[in-house]
C-alpha cells in the first residue's frame, strides 16, 4: 500500500484484528470495541498505519496475511511480535497485575514483581522501534493506553522528533495511590516525553498534575482550561480532557431495526408485566458486580412492592477465566445469584436472570432497548461506554440510568442519570426503587437530555477534538471546548 504523507499512525497494545491459525494457515478477521469503531474509518478515509501486537505468540510469518487484511481495511497493519515470556510479564504481569489494579485504586490486588517492569521496558522499546521504522517526521502518532506509557521515552532516546500523542483510557490515580508504584518517577518522566496526553476526565488530569508536583520537583505547570501544559527538562507536554464516546448514530439506528425489535419482543414476552433492570459487565473485579447484587437484595428486603414487579438481568461477559482471581469472582457472583433467587423466588417470578456469555450485537441492543432501568455501578472506571450505549439504544426514551459516581461517564451524564456510590448498598437499593417508581414524564426528560448530549459528543467528536489538540502548536492554538453535557 502506498504510504501517505503526514500519516495518522495509531499505536495500541493490540492490532484491530483477531488472528487465528488453522491447518490452512492464518485467518484474520476484524476486531471489535470502541477504539476500532472510532479509528478504523478515520484511517481508511485519510490513509494511515496501525501498529500493535497480533495477539498471538505462535511462530510463523504473518506479513502476507496482514498485508491482505490491510488492503481490505484501507490502511496498513504492522505487527509487533511478542514471546510467551513477554506476553506473560508485560501484558498479564505489569499491565494487568500492577497498572490495572493500581490505577483503579485496588492496591491490594497488585503484584509488584520487578521482572514485570524490566519486560515492560523491553516491550515498549519494541514498540518504539516499530514507530521509528514505520513513521516519519510530520506524521501524527497516537499511542493508546497504559500498556505503552514508556514508548515515547524510547523514541526520544534516539533524538527522533516525531509528534507523539498519548491517550489514557483508564483512570489516573491520586498521589497517595500512585506513589506506591516502585517505578513511579520513571513512569511520570516517560509520560512527559509525549507532546500531548489525553485523559478521560478532569479528575484524572488533576490527579496526574498532583503526582507531577508531588514526585517530580522540576516540573512547571502553566495554563488553565481544557488543555494545559507541563514543562520538564526543556520539553513541553500538553495535557487535555477528552472523554471518549460511542458511535451514537450506529447504536440508535441499529436498535431500531426489525431484527432487534423481534429479539426485544421475545425478551419481554418471557418477562411480562415487569420492569427489567439490566446490568452488562465484563467479568472483572472493578465492575462492582457482587456489590450490585447485594444492593438488589437490599432493595428487595426493604421495598416489598418490587416483588414480582422487577427482574434483574445480569449479563457477565467471560474474561480471563484462567486466572484464579477471576475464577473466584465468578464463583462469588454465582453464589450470590443463587442465594437471592433462593430467598425471593416464588411461583411465576425469579428475581435474577443470570447470563454468563458474550452477546452478539443484536441481542445486546435488544436488552438495552427493553430494559426500563440500567444499573451500571463500577467501583472505578475510565469511562464506561455501556452507559452511553444504553442511552443511545433507548429509543422510547423511558429508560432510567443508575450510574456509579466513580465511572468517568458520570462527569458527562450527571444531569440525567441517578448517580450512586457503589459501595453504599442502601443508597443503590434506594436508587433502584426510585427508578422503579419514577413517573414517565421525568424518565423521558432525563433520557432525552442524556441522548442529546451523547449524540452531540459522539466518538467522532472525540477523535476530532483530540487530533486538533495533537497538531496544535501551543495552548492558544486550541479552542476551549466544554466536554460536559
Amino acid at each position: 500500500m502506498t504510504r501517505c504523507p503526514n500519516c495518522l499512525v495509531v499505536v495500541s497494545n493490540r492490532l484491530p484484528v483477531v488472528v487465528d491459525r488453522d491447518e490452512s494457515g492464518w485467518r484474520i478477521r476484524r476486531g471489535s470495541g470502541g477504539l476500532v469503531t472510532a479509528m478504523a474509518p478515520i484511517l481508511r478515509d485519510r490513509g494511515g498505519i496501525w501498529i500493535g501486537w497480533s495477539g498471538t505468540t505462535a511462530e510463523g510469518d504473518l506479513s502476507g496475511a496482514l498485508e491482505e487484511a490491510g488492503r481490505r481495511s484501507g490502511y496498513d497493519l504492522r505487527a509487533i511480535p511478542l514471546t510467551p515470556s513477554e506476553e506473560r510479564n508485560f501484558y498479564l504481569g505489569f499491565s494487568n497485575e500492577i497498572i490495572w489494579p493500581l490505577f483503579h485504586d485496588l492496591l491490594d490486588r497488585c503484584n509488584m514483581d520487578p521482572a514485570y517492569w524490566e519486560t515492560y521496558q523491553t516491550v515498549n522499546r519494541k514498540f518504539a522501534g516499530a514507530i521509528l521504522e514505520h513513521t516519519r517526521d510530520g506524521d501524527t502518532i497516537w499511542v493508546h493506553d497504559y500498556h505503552l506509557m514508556s514508548a515515547a521515552q524510547e523514541v526520544r532516546s534516539v533524538r527522533a522528533s516525531r509528534r507523539l500523542a498519548f491517550f489514557l483510557h483508564i483512570p489516573f490515580p491520586c498521589p497517595d495511590i500512585f506513589q506506591k508504584l516502585p517505578w513511579r518517577e520513571q513512569v511520570l518522566r516517560d509520560l512527559l516525553h509525549y507532546d500531548l496526553i489525553g485523559f478521560q476526565t478532569q479528575r484524572d488530569r488533576i490527579n496526574f498534575v498532583q503526582c507531577l508536583r508531588t514526585l517530580l520537583g522540576d516540573v512547571t505547570i502553566r495554563g488553565k482550561g481544557r488543555v494545559i501544559a507541563a514543562e520538564h527538562e526543556g520539553h513541553q507536554t500538553r495535557m487535555g480532557v477528552f472523554p471518549i464516546s460511542i458511535d451514537y448514530r450506529y447504536f440508535s439506528q441499529r436498535a431500531g431495526t426489525g431484527e432487534v425489535a423481534d429479539i426485544a419482543w421475545r425478551i419481554h414476552e418471557n418477562i411480562p408485566e415487569r420492569q427489567i433492570i439490566l446490568g452488562v459487565d465484563r467479568l472483572d473485579y472493578t465492575k462492582g458486580i457482587p456489590l450490585r447484587l447485594e444492593a438488589f437484595r437490599n432493595a428487595l428486603i426493604r421495598y416489598p412492592d418490587l416483588h414480582g414487579k422487577v427482574t434483574l438481568i445480569q449479563v457477565v461477559v467471560p474474561s480471563r477465566e484462567d486466572i484464579p482471581e477471576y475464577q473466584a469472582l465468578k464463583i462469588e457472583i454465582e453464589s450470590l445469584v443463587g442465594e437471592i433467587n433462593g430467598r425471593f423466588t416464588v411461583s411465576g417470578w425469579v428475581p435474577i436472570h443470570y447470563v454468563f456469555r458474550g452477546l452478539d450485537t443484536a441481542e445486546l441492543l435488544a436488552y438495552y432497548r427493553t430494559a426500563e432501568i440500567a444499573v451500571i455501578t463500577p467501583l472505578r472506571d475510565g469511562m464506561n461506554l455501556v452507559a452511553k450505549e444504553y442511552c443511545a439504544s433507548s429509543l422510547e426514551e423511558t429508560g432510567v440510568l443508575i450510574l456509579s459516581e466513580f465511572a468517568g461517564a458520570a462527569a458527562q451524564l450527571r444531569h440525567g442519570a441517578i448517580l450512586v456510590n457503589p459501595f453504599d448498598v442502601n443508597a443503590v437499593g434506594d436508587a433502584i426503587h426510585d427508578a422503579f417508581v419514577m413517573p414517565h414524564e421525568e424518565r423521558r426528560k432525563r433520557m432525552r437530555k442524556l441522548r442529546r448530549g451523547i449524540r452531540k459528543h459522539d466518538i467522532f467528536w472525540w477523535v476530532d477534538s483530540f487530533l486538533r489538540a495533537a497538531v496544535a502548536r501551543d495552548l492558544d492554538d486550541y479552542p476551549p471546548v466544554e466536554p460536559g453535557f
